[in-house]
C-alpha cells in the first residue's frame, strides 16, 4: 500500500509560477510518479509522469516546455515545478502511483491504483 499526499497548491497569478509536491509513504520500492489534473467540471487528465527511477518523463502537450517532474528518492517526493501558468492550468492537481513493472505515460485514470487527495492550483488572468 502507498499513500500519497500533495502540497503546494494556491492562488498565482497568469504567467506565473508554482511547486507542487507529492510525498509517498508506504511501501520502500519505489513507483512510477504521475501527475493528473482534473480541471472544473471536466474529466481527470494526465499532465507529467517520472518513471520509478527517475530517467523517463512524460508530459502531456499543454505541459511540454512549462511543467518539469523530477524526484528526490531520498526524500521519497515527486515535484512538479510549473511556470507560465495561464487560466486553462486552473484544476485540482492529483499524484498518482503504480508500480515500476506497469507504463508511467498511462493515461487512464483507472490504471493508476493509488492516488493523493488532490491540491487545488487557481490561476487568476
Amino acid at each position: 500500500q502507498v499513500q500519497l499526499v500533495e502540497s503546494g497548491g494556491g492562488l498565482v497569478q497568469a504567467g506565473g509560477s508554482l511547486r507542487l509536491s507529492c510525498a509517498a509513504s508506504g511501501r520502500s520500492v519505489s513507483y512510477n510518479v504521475a501527475w493528473f489534473r482534473q480541471p472544473p467540471g471536466k474529466e481527470r487528465d494526465f499532465a507529467a509522469g517520472i518513471s520509478a527511477n527517475g530517467l523517463f518523463t512524460y508530459y502531456t502537450d499543454s505541459a511540454k516546455g512549462r511543467f518539469t517532474i523530477s524526484r528526490d528518492t531520498a526524500k521519497n517526493t515527486v515535484s512538479l515545478q510549473m511556470s507560465s501558468l495561464n487560466a486553462a492550468d486552473t484544476a485540482v492537481y492529483y499524484c498518482a502511483a503504480r508500480r515500476p513493472t506497469q507504463p508511467t505515460n498511462d493515461r487512464d485514470v483507472s490504471n493508476w491504483p493509488y492516488w493523493g487527495q488532490g491540491t487545488q492550483v487557481t490561476v487568476s488572468s
